[in-house]
């Protein structure tokens, strides 16, 4: 057999209380299936039939790419020209065509050209990275039936509505099914729908009664049926419809619909029909199309553009306004330009429409203002900023070979600014796998070994401590227990205080290697030491409630001899690994009872016990516990529950809370230290009390009508009362590796996290404590519309008023709290969620939401996660970040400003759909706190600059102008004006986009404050923005006129010659060139070969195009012929000019950036300065004191608990030193 596993064949149907079990014509009438949006019908096993209208629907091919080869130019285009400065140039180009144009059409057309181009290759590029990942999920295979029986393979994309498909264990379903049968003879199945939900418990689903025999290939041959049904919808969570066979027709209800992308799990094979196929499948029906998104300096950059135009436009109407006015006054006296014969752009008798000509003239020549090649340099940036990310080894998952990956360049610079971040849980934040890890039986508690909260909070708690010994004489007093030494801060007054003991094991060493879902350490439980102990009889009864009470599948792997669990949820199965583990192994199940192997007291002979399974109560989120009633093989009957803490103790019996009090202390350490808590309780039952009970559970369980599960309940009530406690358990959630730490610095860095998840609202907050978003001491605000659910006809209002008046409420009591130090959580499920969206409450429930330190939803679908994301987005104007790995996740991911998708194992719908890829929650740490800081600095000083030196360069050519009577003259030469952006330029910017670093990665992980400056927009706000602006206007002011006094009235060469425009132009671009590219350098705080090649070879890169320039023959080049050898180069004016304008221009700056570094530096300018003396080498405490003080004070986050718990030992120690000091002698 595959894998060495072998199954038994069961009926699981007697196990299922609570679950609906539609028997024909038993379960109800068919439904009304009629009117709009019931008007499907489909023809099982005929797929032929719907090849025409009106059965031929959506085939199942998806695709969330954002153009196809007809759609690729005109929208790709529109998305060139939503940019201003590309309108702008577009218009340009147009009229370089005319005789207006100062220059020649090649010279604005190509530019704009290859800029459009090469963006446009960009987009092309990246959505063709989509469609290949799309046929990735196209390209899987299933099997299908062909006829006759017959089933093969065939891709998803080929099959189509009617199709049966037979789906193994552990596959996807490739389209949503109507379940016809399983391996299971009852035609149950299991599957787990977190791809979809996020929940990690399994559904049972099952199908009708009259499929359910349909259960081989051969069977098919003859089998039809019609589906009529609802239409496509994005409602996951029902279906209705009814089913036409042999001439019976049977109602449909969602327990028989299989869910695209969700999994087939303990469950060897199902058939199924195809229902919803591609894009009207449920799971696509929540998605939403490919946005298309703009960062928020790209958005600001159109702002500048307009700005820039604006000035454009009073610089090119003063030009028109100058050049008519001159032609009115002067053109009469020019005789020999023949003014009585000139056209209309000359003529002194036309001066306004001289002048308006003129003004197309100015707009074309001062267009140097609007830097067009500004688009390209960013595209060009991006795109190698996003090769880091790609590239950056520290995002590598070694495990599973994945790096990170930028799906989009255009949001680099957005990671630097993200305010909100809105994460999935399960997959996201959690591994899915529980970790058995302490218990508590009969109040005592065993398991030494710490959670990773507890770990990362104690590390966290020595550093503090450490850095305040110096400075707080209170906190250097108290001892530390470290991996159970006692280590003495200083003197002995606090001796009664210590810090909690970290153990992993007693000699330091892990005795075993790891057993998944098992990481219990206590040697007075192992090895059966159980025995010795003085409870050792409840401990038994512990043991054996973990291994009977339970649902679970046995299976043995023959290669191993072991026994593995295919359980409902991760939970069970960690508890019967557990006792496995410590000796009473749960080895098989029939249909009426299981088999414990029980190896104590005699380890040599382990005992196989049976106890028959008489009734099952099972789990719901409603009950919050589950039950079991056995017979043992003494006929003792007992009943075994567990469940959660505070239902168990409210239904003990008074001698049953014997271990209550020490339970409660234990299982509230538990929370604290981010564990998943059951309680465990037991009663034995009298033959007659139990079959007068059974008689009453049996009619409830027979009857049929809209009452039966409220009768199930009220019966099960009976029973489960007056119990007695015996312990309870501690498991782990697995976060993903380094998830605290992750989410510590995250909200060291300022940031605020909400977590969206499809789980209970008691799995929400167990995975809330364990990641340190919630944390004892933390006022929960928890907003339900519990018990509102049995209103009249006026129910909706008053719920909807009720939620009001509890969002209302809890705003108040945040507004009214005067503890600095208090903190607020905000609790809320899908259910509620749904009336807090409307549009007359949703903008209270965000200000509550904000004032919270964090927000966790629960029991949320797609389409809400999509709508909270929206709502943050939105009301707060803010950056957000949506993080998650399934298809559930898929519309927050799209609708977030940025979309990240966790690259794990189930499936790749949250990928495709998302702008970056990561293949941990903790590389989103890096992702933001280094990239994404980096990235934000990079292109705000980029664009800056970008604007500070064609200001500087256009504002020349404007001024000359002025000083030429407004001719229209340009002073340089075409060819200088198109290498100016393209290519005496364009390198150092590149360069100081793609390399610079105002600090290293580890500082700005040992420092996450940094960040803030990002989110604060600090280095692109308006008065920084204006700042490089006024450079710019300075620079062109003393470029031109310190050159025109300069060479003005005085001789330019030994022999008295004087400098002709050539000349000047020359010289004056030339001081341009050293001044902006000079000022780069001083902008840089980072410098390599390259930026040092790239600034000063630019520089070089001019002299070497004057030289060629000057050699090429006079048609060519005009004026600047021989320009360098024989007029520029031998004149030491022209040398001496370049170095007094270079220096003239950068002094401003130079004593800006000392005077702010001297008088009001910024974080990175203190954190530069330790650097470049070395004190972090010399001194390295004064550097972890200096970034503990950079630590921000949070109220998430393991910090946020250290400094609760830094808190508590000085409240203490306050209390105990007033007694010293009143027992001590005067």
């Amino acid at each position: 057999m595959a894998g060495g596993r072998i199954r038994a064949r069961l009926r699981r149907s007697h196990l299922y209380t609570f679950l609906r079990k539609p028997r024909g014509n038993e379960s109800g009438a068919p439904h009304p299936i009629q009117g709009p949006g019931y008007s499907r019908t489909v023809h099982c096993n005929q797929p032929l039939l719907h090849q025409k209208k009106p059965y031929k629907y959506r085939s199942n091919y998806i695709s969330t790419t954002k153009y196809n080869p007809i759609t690729f130019l005109p929208k790709a285009l529109f998305e060139q020209f939503r940019r201003v400065a590309n309108i702008y140039f577009l218009l340009a180009a147009g009229l370089s065509l005319t005789p207006v144009s100062p220059f020649g059409p090649w010279s604005m057309i190509a530019p704009l050209a290859f800029v459009v181009g090469l963006s446009m290759a960009k987009e092309a590029m990246e959505d063709w990275n989509r469609f290949l990942q799309d046929m990735k999920v196209n390209l899987r295979k299933v099997n299908v039936h062909k006829g006759d029986g017959v089933f093969g393979y065939r891709p998803w994309h080929k099959i189509v509505v009617g199709d049966v498909v037979k789906v193994e264990k552990d596959k996807f379903f490739p389209a949503d099914l109507l379940l016809l049968s399983s391996s299971y003879e009852d035609g149950f199945c299991y599957v787990e729908t977190m791809n979809l939900d996020g929940e990690t418990n399994l559904k049972v689903k099952r199908c009708l009664e009259v499929t359910s025999p349909l259960d081989d290939d051969g069977v098919f041959k003859d089998f039809t049926a019609t589906v009529q049904c609802e239409d496509p919808n994005p409602n996951l969570y029902s279906f209705v419809g009814n089913l036409d066979h042999d001439r019976q027709i049977y109602p449909l209800e969602p327990g028989q619909i299989l869910l695209r992308d969700s999994k087939l799990r303990n469950t060897s094979y199902i058939y199924g029909v195809v229902i919803f196929t591609g894009h009207d499948s449920k799971v696509m029906q929540n998605s939403t199309k490919s946005p298309s998104k703009r960062s928020g300096i790209e958005k600001k950059m159109d702002k500048i553009i307009y700005l820039l135009f604006f000035i454009l436009l009073v610089i090119s109407l003063i030009s028109s306004i100058g050049f008519g006015v001159k032609t009115r006054k002067d053109m009469p006296s020019a005789w020999y330009l023949r003014p009585d014969d000139a056209p209309d752009m000359y003529s002194p008798k036309k001066p306004a429409a001289a002048g308006a000509i003129h003004l197309v003239t100015a707009l074309i020549l001062y267009g140097y203002l609007i830097p067009i090649s500004l688009y390209v340099s960013i595209e060009v940036v991006k795109v190698l900023q996003a090769k880091f990310i790609n590239n950056d080894i520290h995002m590598y998952d070694e495990e599973h070979g994945t790096p990170a990956q930028a799906r989009t360049s255009n949001l680099n610079e957005e990671l630097g600014q993200v305010d909100t971040i809105l994460s999935d849980k399960t997959g996201t934040l959690t591994c899915n796998q529980m970790d058995f890890l302490k218990c508590c039986i009969a109040g005592i508690a065993y398991g030494v070994r710490s959670s990773e909260v507890e770990l990362a909070a104690a590390k966290q708690m020595a550093t503090d401590l450490d850095d305040q010994d110096e400075h707080d004489e209170e906190l250097a007093n108290v001892p530390r227990k470290i991996h159970g030494q006692q280590v003495s801060w200083g003197n002995e007054v606090g001796s009664e205080i210590e810090l909690e003991t970290v153990v992993t094991s007693k000699d330091g060493k892990d005795p075993k290697p790891a057993i998944k879902g098992f990481s219990f350490v206590d040697n007075r439980l192992m090895d059966g030491n159980w025995l010795r102990e003085p409870t050792c009889d409840v401990i038994l009864l512990f043991l054996r409630i973990l291994a009977v009470c339970h649902t679970a599948i046995p299976e043995l792997n023959e290669e191993t001899g072991e026994y593995t669990y295919e359980a409902e949820s991760p939970d069970e199965g960690a508890f019967l690994v557990a006792a496995r583990e410590l000796g009473f192994e749960f080895c098989k199940r029939n249909q009426s009872s299981v088999y414990v192997r029980e190896k104590y007291p005699d380890p040599g002979q382990p005992v196989e016990r049976e106890y028959q399974v008489l009734n099952l109560l099972e789990f719901t989120s409603k009950r919050k516990r589950m039950s079991v009633i056995v017979r043992d093989e003494d006929g003792q009957l007992l009943l075994f529950c567990k469940g959660a803490d505070s239902i168990i103790f409210d239904r003990l019996s008074k001698n049953g809370r014997i271990y209550e009090e020490a339970s409660t202390k234990h299982l509230n350490e538990y929370g604290e230290a981010g564990l998943r808590t059951l309680a465990l309780a037991y009663k034995k039952l009298e033959e007659a009390e139990y079959s007068a009970w059974n008689n009453e559970f049996q009619k409830a369980k027979a009857s049929i009508g809209a009452d039966r599960e409220v009768m199930l309940e009220r019966v099960a009530e009976k029973m489960e009362k007056d119990l007695i406690m015996v312990g309870a358990t501690a498991v782990e959630d697995k976060l993903q590796k380094g998830v605290p730490q992750c989410i510590d610095n995250l909200a060291q860095a300022g940031l605020k996290i909400w977590v969206l998840t499809g789980d209970k609202m008691e799995t929400a907050i167990n995975i809330g404590f364990s990641c340190s978003l919630l944390r004892q001491g933390m006022k929960q605000i928890c907003i339900s519309t519990a018990n509102l659910d049995t209103l009249g006809q006026d129910g909706k209002e008053a719920v909807k008023d009720n939620i009001l008046n509890q969002i209302t409420n809890a705003s108040q009591m945040i507004k009214l709290e005067r503890d600095p130090h208090a903190a607020f959580a905000l609790i809320i499920d899908g259910k509620t969620l749904t009336y807090a969206l409307d549009a007359d409450m949703k903008h209270l429930f965000l200000e509550l939401a904000v004032d919270c330190a964090s927000v966790i939803c629960c029991r949320v679908s797609p389409k809400q996660k999509a709508l909270v994301t929206r709502l943050v987005r939105q009301g707060t104007g803010k950056t957000t970040l949506a993080i998650g790995d399934g298809a559930n996740d898929v519309g927050m991911i799209q609708e977030a400003d940025i979309g990240v998708g966790i690259s794990g194992v189930e499936g790749m719908q949250a990928v495709m759909a998302s702008d970056f890829a990561i293949a941990q929650f903790r590389f989103l740490e890096r992702l933001l706190v280094v990239h994404g800081h980096w990235c934000y600095k990079r292109i705000a000083q980029m664009i800056c600059y970008f604007f500070y030196k064609n200001i500087a360069f256009g504002l020349t050519l404007f001024y000359f102008e002025a000083f030429t009577g407004f001719s229209g003259q340009s002073i340089y030469a075409d060819l200088y004006m198109l290498t100016f952006n393209v290519i005496l330029t364009s390198l150092p910017v590149i360069s100081l986009g793609v390399f610079e670093q105002d600090v290293s990665s580890e500082v700005c992980l040992q420092f996450p404050a940094l960040y803030q400056q990002g989110a604060r927009n600090l280095f692109f706000d308006w008065y920084r923005i204006l700042g490089w602006m006024g450079n710019g206007v300075y620079c062109s002011l003393i470029v031109f006129f310190l050159n025109i006094i300069i060479f003005k009235d005085q001789s330019f060469r030994s022999d008295g010659q004087i400098a002709d425009m050539a000349a000047m132009g020359t010289t004056m671009f030339s001081c341009i060139i050293w001044a902006v590219n000079c000022q780069i350098a001083l902008a840089m705080c980072h410098f390599t070969w390259i930026q040092h090649c790239f600034i000063w070879g630019s520089i070089a890169m001019w002299y070497l195009f004057l030289l060629i320039y000057g050699i090429v023959t006079p048609t060519w080049s005009g004026n600047a012929y021989q320009i360098l050898v024989e007029v520029l180069g031998p004149a030491p004016i022209f040398w001496s000019a370049t170095l007094l304008v270079t220096l003239a221009c950068n002094l401003p700056y130079i004593v800006h950036i000392a005077f702010q570094r001297s008088f009001n530096p910024m974080d990175h300018h203190i954190i530069q300065e330790i650097k470049y003396y070395r004190k972090d080498v010399q001194d390295q405490r004064m550097w972890k004191r200096e970034a503990s003080k950079a630590r921000q004070e949070t109220k998430i986050g393991f910090s946020a608990r250290v400094d609760a718990k830094i808190r508590q030992l000085r409240a203490k120690l306050h209390k105990k030193q007033p007694q010293s000091n009143a027992m001590s002698p005067l």
